[in-house]
C-alpha cells in the first residue's frame, strides 16, 4: 500500500497531482470535481462535525454501529488476515472467522469431478459473489477449476431453469445462502432443485452430499435436511450487503483456488487500514463522499451514475446499487428525525456501451448528475488487438470526463454543451483478485461516510419489509382458483382477480 508523505498537503484535493491521492495503488482523480480551496475547508469542517472519521474507527472497533438493530457491522473483520483480536460482546471473533477460512480452503482442495455449482441467493448473497467470480473470469494468471458457476437469484423460474438445462445433475453442487435461512425466493428456488435432483434419480444420500448452506441460522439449514458439515456459518454482525468477504464469497475461492479468495480479501484490507489511518484530505473514501455530498448541496443532485470502462466490471454498478441505496436510502436519521439528503439514485453500465445510451442525458439533460469514471490501466485480453482496443477504451474514458467538465459552446443551442458535470476518475493498475477486492471495500467505506454526513444508519434496511409482508396473502390469493377470502384494496383485488383468469 502507498501512504502519502505526512509532508504533503492537499488544500485542494482536486488539483493534486495526478496519483498523489492513492491507495492499495488505486488512483484517485479528482480534478474534474470543480470543488475549490474554499469549499474544501467547508467539507473538512462539515466531516470533523459529523465526527466521519470516528464513525469509520467505530465500525472497526465493532461498536454498535447499527442503532436500529443494537449490533455492530463487523464486515471488516472478515478481511481481518493477521487475526488481530476483534471483541464483540468481550469475545474475540477471530478464531471462528480463521475456522471458516480453513473450512472454506479444505472444501476447495477436497471437491473433485465437480462439474456445476449452482449458488442460490438474492441481494447481498448474490450480487458480490456474483460480480467477483464474473470479473476475475477476464483476469490474467489466475488458476481456474474449470466449474460451472451459475448464480440464482430471481424467484422468476426462468433464471432457476436455465442454470438446470446446463447442469449435469450427478456432477453438481449447490450452494443455498441466506442469513436467516428463511428468505421466501431463495427458499423456493432451493426446493425446486430439490425437486430436480429426485427427477434425475439421485438417491437421498446423493442429495445430502451435494447440498451445501451459508447462513446465520444454522438450525434452520439443517431443519432444511443440510448436513451440519456442510453448514458455513456468518454472523448477524455481517450485513449482507458486505457479506462476500464471508463464507458467501464461497464461490470466488471455489473457482479460482484460495490463494486468490485470500488475494481478495487482502485488497480489501489493506484498503481498510488506509480508511482509518489516511488523513481526510488524504483518505479515498472520505474525499470521495466529501465530494459526492458536496454535489448534492450544490447542484440538488439526485442520481449518479458509476461507469466501468470495463467489460469485466459489468456487473459493478447492480453491486453498489445495493450498497449505497440499501444502505442509505432512507427518510430519517439515527434520532428519527426527516432527512433532506440522502442517497441519490446510482445507476450505471459498461464503457463504453453506456455512451450509446444515457450519456446524452449526462451531457445536455437539465439535471447535473455525477459521475464515477472507473479504469483499468492493463488491456485484460490475450487478443493480438488488444493494445489498440485498450488505447480506444481509455482513449473515450478521458474524453467522457472532459466534455462533462469543459462542455463547448455553439450558436446552435441543441449542439451546446454545458459543461461543469462533476467526474471522478478512479484508475487501477490491474483488474485481479487483490485490486478487486480493493475497490468494493474503498465504495462501503465511501458509504460509511456517506451515512456519517446525512446522520443515517447505514446498516439497516426497514424499507424493504413492508413488501415482503404484503407479498403473503396476495401469494396465497392468486393460488386460490375460486376468488379469494382475504381483503385487499380495491386496485389490488382487482389486479389478483385479473391473473386469476
Amino acid at each position: 500500500m502507498t501512504a502519502p508523505s505526512n509532508a504533503e498537503t492537499f488544500d485542494n484535493p482536486s488539483t493534486a497531482v495526478f496519483g498523489s491521492l492513492q491507495a492499495t495503488d488505486i488512483v484517485l482523480d479528482l480534478a474534474y470535481q470543480g470543488i475549490e480551496s474554499k469549499d474544501w475547508k467547508k467539507l473538512f469542517s462539515k466531516a470533523e462535525q459529523a465526527q466521519v472519521d470516528h464513525h469509520l474507527k467505530a465500525v472497526f472497533a465493532g461498536e454498535l454501529v447499527n442503532t436500529s438493530e443494537h449490533r455492530p457491522a463487523l464486515h471488516t473483520a472478515l478481511r481481518n488476515l493477521d487475526k488481530s483480536p476483534i471483541l464483540v460482546d468481550g469475545k474475540d471473533v477471530m478464531p471462528e472467522i480463521a475456522e471458516v477460512w480453513q473450512r472454506i480452503e479444505g472444501l476447495c482442495n477436497k471437491w473433485v469431478g465437480v462439474t456445476d455449482l449452482i449458488h442460490i441467493g438474492i441481494g447481498g448473497s448474490d450480487f458480490g459473489p456474483r460480480l467477483a467470480v464474473q470479473a476475475l473470469a477476464h483476469s490474467a494468471n489466475k488458476s481456474n477449476r474449470g466449474l460451472r458457476v451459475h448464480f440464482v437469484a430471481n424467484v422468476d423460474s426462468a433464471e432457476l431453469s436455465h442454470a438446470l438445462e446446463r447442469a449435469q445433475a450427478n456432477s453438481t453442487k449447490v450452494l443455498i445462502v441466506s442469513k436467516s435461512f428463511s428468505t421466501a425466493e431463495t427458499l423456493m428456488n432451493a426446493r425446486a432443485v430439490l425437486n430436480w435432483f429426485k427427477a434425475k434419480k439421485l438417491t437421498s444420500s446423493q442429495v445430502q452430499n451435494s447440498l451445501f448452506a451459508i447462513t446465520s441460522n444454522i438450525q434452520a439449514a439443517q431443519d432444511f435436511g443440510i448436513q451440519a458439515k456442510n453448514v458455513f456459518p456468518f454472523w448477524d454482525w455481517v450485513g449482507g450487503r458486505f457479506s462476500v468477504w464471508s463464507a458467501v464469497g464461497l464461490p470466488i475461492a471455489l473457482q479460482y483456488g484460495f490463494d486468490t479468495f485470500k488475494q481478495f480479501l487482502q485488497g480489501a484490507n489493506h484498503m481498510d487500514r488506509h480508511a482509518i489511518s489516511a488523513r481526510a484530505d488524504q483518505n479515498l473514501p472520505i474525499l470521495m463522499a466529501l465530494a459526492l455530498y458536496y454535489q448534492q448541496t450544490k447542484h440538488h443532485s439526485k442520481a449518479y451514475a458509476a461507469i466501468p470502462y470495463a467489460h469485466a466490471l459489468e456487473l459493478f454498478p447492480y453491486w453498489l446499487q445495493q450498497l449505497d441505496m440499501e444502505s442509505n436510502g432512507k427518510q430519517v436519521d439515527c434520532f428519527g428525525k426527516s432527512v433532506s439528503l440522502s442517497s441519490p439514485v446510482v445507476f450505471g453500465s459498461a464503457g463504453t456501451n453506456a455512451q450509446h445510451s444515457y450519456f446524452q442525458l449526462l451531457h445536455q439533460g437539465p439535471e447535473c448528475i455525477p459521475v464515477d469514471l472507473i479504469a483499468i490501466k492493463e488491456p485484460m485480453s490475450p487478443l493480438p488487438e488488444a493494445k489498440d482496443h485498450h488505447h480506444a477504451l481509455l482513449a473515450n474514458c478521458l474524453a467522457q470526463a472532459q466534455a462533462l467538465a469543459q462542455g463547448r459552446d455553439a450558436s446552435d443551442p441543441n449542439l451546446s454543451y454545458p459543461g461543469k458535470r462533476p467526474s471522478n476518475l478512479i484508475v487501477l493498475p490491474k483488474l485481479d483478485a487483490y485490486h478487486l477486492g480493493a475497490l468494493l471495500a474503498l465504495y462501503e467505506h465511501r458509504a460509511v461516510c456517506l451515512g456519517a454526513l446525512w446522520g443515517i444508519n447505514s446498516f439497516d434496511q426497514p424499507g424493504v419489509e413492508l413488501g415482503k409482508v404484503l407479498a403473503k396473502p396476495i401469494e396465497r390469493a392468486l393460488q386460490e382458483k375460486d376468488g379469494f377470502s382475504a381483503e385487499f384494496d380495491s386496485i389490488t383485488a382487482a389486479r389478483i382477480h385479473y391473473f386469476q383468469k
